[in-house]
């Protein structure tokens, strides 16, 4: 799976997944049923579900308010850190590091837990706001007005993926999923590559201004948009699968993870274009 915030997650996997529970028993099944215990496949114990049924079923609404408040902090503290830290390049960068690391630290905690840690995703939250606001300064530095036009189109290309989601009916195939995740991974991995050659002096376009920049960054958009659309349908399943509410803290970080790749990736995009 491209997104392990989900992935990791067995609220949101399809009916006859490999978790061990026959087509047709996914948690809605185990609020009404008895559940045998753990058979080290990911079917949770009786005692387990037990603790759960205490929850009402999570909806799609939920989905979506808790993932509006969660962009909303990295909104507000990315503002505060664009503010304060300003144009200058030495504290931005560190900034950069720094909260990039715990960023990256918060979000491998919060996917494997068993049990969404609510402080785990404000923290990572946070940690995020802060990482953006610090390189949105260094943008806005160089190209007056891109970030605004950044937020803009990240919001944009989220509704319209969204609305064509729902209106349209897309449904996410296992072959779709396979070409989306097979895609993001070698995306990640040529953009790995090319970091380690810049560390050499070699610079081999992937992440630099001109024609090949330009297209690896609407590549970066494309799958990043798609991805939004295997989020969706993982939401959606666990909403069909009657997860507990407590599982829409785990579907909206989920859901800002890719919102943020999307809005770096367009932010890198309109550089580019910006500098030609």
């Amino acid at each position: 799976m491209a997104n392990p915030v989900f992935s990791r997650a067995e609220a949101f996997q399809p009916y006859g997944n490999p978790y061990g529970q026959p087509a047709g028993q996914g948690y809605g099944s185990q609020y009404g049923t008895s559940v045998q215990p753990g058979d080290g496949w990911g079917v949770p114990s009786q005692d387990a579900t037990r603790g759960r049924r205490s929850e009402r079923a999570m909806t799609f609404d939920d989905v979506l308010g808790r993932t509006g408040l969660v962009l909303l902090i990295i909104a507000a503290i990315g503002a505060v850190s664009f503010t304060v830290i300003g144009p200058n390049i030495a504290v931005s960068g560190l900034s950069i590091v720094v909260s990039s690391i715990a960023a990256f630290v918060t979000a491998m905690i919060v996917s494997t837990r068993s049990k969404v840690p609510v402080a785990g995703v404000i923290f990572y939250c946070l940690c995020e706001g802060f990482l953006l606001g610090a390189m949105s300064a260094i943008f806005e530095a160089v190209y007056p007005g891109i970030v605004v036009q950044a937020v803009l189109g990240t919001f944009a290309a989220a509704g319209v993926t969204l609305a064509a989601y729902k209106f349209f009916n897309i449904q996410v195939k296992p072959r779709f999923r396979q070409i989306v995740v097979i895609s993001t991974f070698g995306f990640a991995f040529a953009m790995l590559i090319n970091l380690v050659l810049m560390f050499f002096g070699i610079n081999i376009g992937l992440a630099g201004f001109g024609p090949l920049g330009i297209l690896c960054s609407a590549v970066g958009v494309v799958l990043a948009a798609m991805n939004l659309v295997l989020d969706f349908d993982f939401a959606e399943q666990g909403v069909r699968n009657q997860a507990p509410v407590s599982e829409s803290w785990r579907a909206a970080f989920g859901i800002a993870v890719t919102m943020v790749w999307l809005y770096t990736e367009i932010l890198r995009i309109l550089s580019y274009i910006r500098s030609e």
